[in-house]
C-alpha cells in the first residue's frame, strides 16, 4: 500500500510541473499547483511514515492529521476561481486557514506542556488515558471540514449555472461536470471515512489504519482525477464582464441600476435582430455574450438587459431559440 501512496505523491509533483508549464496559464492553475504540492506532500509523507508515525510520534501525527483541514479550502478556492469571473484569492480568504493554524498552535503549546501532551494521541494503547477535550474538538473540526467545504463548493455550481445561461450559448467544456461529479463522489467517501474515524475514537469500531489508509488512498485517486481534468480545464471567464448572477428572474431587480434608456434599448433590440438574421452568429457553437456584444458594438451588460427584458430569455435560451 505504501508504494501506491508514493506513486500518487510522484504524480502530484508531475502534474504540478505540467501545470507550471501550461500555456496559456489560467488563474485557477496557480491554485491547483499549490493544491497538488500539498496533496503530494501529504500522500508522500504518509507512505513513508504510516507504519510508525501514529504510534511513536503522537504530536507529529496530530500535526499531520491537521493537514486534512487544508483540503477543503483548496477545493473551495479552486472551484471559486473557475466559477467567478474575479475568483482570485483575497486577503480575507486566509481566514479559511484559521482552524488549521489554531490546531497547530495548540499542538505547539502541548509540546511544551507534558500534561497537555498526554491528551494528544490518535491510537489507543493500554497505558494511555483519554484524549484532551480540546484535542477532540479539533479532531471533530477536522472531520467536519470536508463535508462543509464539499457542500459550500456544490453551492457554487448553482451560481455557475446562472452565469453560463446568461453568457454562453453552449455547455461544452464549461459546466464543470467532471468537477461536480468528483466533489460529490469524494464528498461521500470522505464523509464515510471521517464517520468511521469518529466511531473508532468513540466506540473502538474499525481500526485506525483502516481510517487513515482509506483517506490516503482516496486522496491518491483524487490526485489522478483532479490532476488530469484540471490540466485540461480551460478558463471559463477569462475577461468576461461580471454580469448579474442573482437567481431572481425579475429583470427590474437585476437591472435596477442600469443607465440604458428605453429608446436606446429598442435600438439595441432592432440592431440585434438584424444582426442575428443577416450574420447568423448563432451558427458559432462557442458564441458568448461578450463576443456577440462586440459584434454589434454594445456593452455586454446592456445586451444582456435587452435579451432579458425584451425577449424574456437568458442568453443561452435566446441563442438556442435561433438555432432550433
Amino acid at each position: 500500500m505504501e508504494v501506491v501512496f508514493l506513486i500518487a505523491a510522484f504524480n502530484a509533483l508531475f502534474f504540478s510541473l505540467l501545470l507550471y508549464q501550461k500555456r496559456p496559464a489560467a488563474k485557477q492553475d496557480t491554485i491547483l499547483i499549490f493544491w497538488m504540492l500539498y496533496l503530494g506532500f501529504y500522500t508522500g509523507i504518509y507512505g513513508l511514515t504510516s507504519s510508525f508515525l501514529f504510534t511513536d510520534y503522537p504530536l507529529w501525527s496530530a500535526a499531520f492529521i491537521s493537514l486534512l483541514m487544508l483540503h477543503g479550502p483548496f477545493l473551495y478556492w479552486y472551484a471559486r476561481s473557475l466559477v467567478l469571473p474575479q475568483g482570485r484569492l483575497r486577503t480575507a480568504d486566509l481566514f479559511h486557514l484559521l482552524p488549521f493554524i489554531l490546531f497547530n498552535l495548540y499542538i505547539l503549546f502541548s509540546s511544551h506542556n507534558p500534561s497537555s501532551a498526554e491528551g494528544i494521541r490518535l491510537d489507543h494503547s493500554a497505558d494511555h488515558g483519554g484524549e484532551s477535550p480540546i484535542f477532540v474538538v479539533f479532531l471533530v473540526l477536522t472531520a467536519l471540514s470536508g463535508p462543509i467545504y464539499f457542500a459550500v463548493t456544490i453551492s457554487l455550481f448553482k451560481r455557475l449555472d446562472i452565469r453560463i445561461f446568461n453568457q454562453f450559448s453552449s455547455l461544452k467544456d464549461i459546466n464543470l461536470g467532471w468537477l461536480r461529479n468528483l466533489v460529490i463522489a469524494f464528498g461521500v467517501v470522505w464523509t464515510l471515512l471521517m464517520a468511521a474515524a469518529i466511531l473508532h475514537h468513540l466506540f473502538r469500531f474499525f481500526s485506525w489504519s483502516f481510517c487513515t489508509d482509506g483517506l490516503a488512498l482516496s486522496l491518491s485517486i483524487f490526485i489522478l482525477l483532479i490532476g488530469y481534468f484540471g490540466l485540461r480545464q480551460r478558463e471559463i471567464f477569462p475577461s468576461i464582464v461580471n454580469m448579474p448572477s442573482v437567481a431572481d428572474d425579475s429583470a427590474d431587480r437585476k437591472y435596477s441600476s442600469s443607465n440604458l434608456k428605453t429608446e436606446d434599448a429598442l435600438n439595441v433590440k432592432s440592431l440585434l435582430e438584424q444582426h442575428m438574421a443577416a450574420k447568423k452568429p448563432y451558427l458559432n457553437p462557442e458564441l458568448s455574450l461578450p463576443q456577440l456584444a462586440a459584434e454589434i458594438n454594445v456593452s455586454p451588460h446592456h445586451l444582456s438587459q435587452v435579451i432579458n427584458e425584451h425577449f424574456e430569455r437568458n442568453f443561452f435560451d435566446f441563442v438556442n431559440w435561433y438555432r432550433v
